[in-house]
């Protein structure tokens, strides 16, 4: 078993290809990685791939219980929530962001782990997204401001409104609309215009687009 064989060099992967071969009469390989294309084709074609989508969140939940309640770990409601908003499906990142809340504040609480994380506050980004659904342009520049200041990166802006916009209640045609910005938004930021002005653009055509 070999974890994180996309970390593998060309060269390293080349001369695993060659093992397998001489060896796959007597022994199976099996590669676990993050991204599947990094692995050459001559060895995906040796293998049968298999993918796993990430967990859910009451499947992390359940463990950071377990664990809290092993540990004898004080936690509050809004803490967990923010671990499992922390985590996206990854249950090693919600592990980590659980232990390092403990380690340093004592107490799984909302403001604590958001602080370890390093995180956009999901609240302040809800109330843009809210802000904008009700045309409040004033109010959603003004949210995004505070988070600008408050020294988060544009990306990080654009992923944690992404992330709560897919799971507000509203019209789908809105959270499509609105999901399409922010995507446009995130490949505008990856070419590297990280302004506030690009952001403050966002929630205006955001305002703009509701429905």
């Amino acid at each position: 078993l070999l974890d994180e064989a996309d970390s593998m060099t060309p060269a390293a992967q080349q001369a695993l290809r060659r093992i397998m071969e001489l060896y796959s009469p007597t022994t199976r390989f099996a590669l676990a990685c993050n991204i599947s294309s990094k692995i050459i084709e001559p060895i995906q074609s040796r293998c049968a791939i298999l993918r796993y989508s990430r967990l859910k969140d009451s499947e992390i939940l359940e463990r950071l219980l377990f664990i809290c309640e092993a540990e004898k770990v004080e936690y509050t409601k809004e803490g967990l929530e923010a671990l499992l908003f922390c985590a996206d499906g990854d249950l090693r990142v919600g592990v980590n962001s659980l232990q390092a809340t403990v380690s340093g504040f004592g107490v799984v609480n909302g403001e604590n782990v958001m602080k370890v994380c390093d995180q956009p506050p999901p609240l302040t980004a809800r109330q843009i997204v809210t802000n904008c659904r009700e045309k409040k342009m004033r109010e959603a520049r003004s949210g995004i401001d505070s988070l600008w200041r408050a020294g988060y990166s544009a990306s990080d802006i654009v992923g944690t409104l992404f992330r709560v916009t897919k799971d507000m209640e509203m019209s789908e045609k809105t959270r499509l609309e609105y999901l399409k910005e922010i995507g446009l938004c995130q490949l505008r930021v990856s070419e590297g215009v990280v302004s506030e002005l690009q952001l403050l653009g966002l929630v205006g055509r955001m305002c703009s687009c509701t429905l």
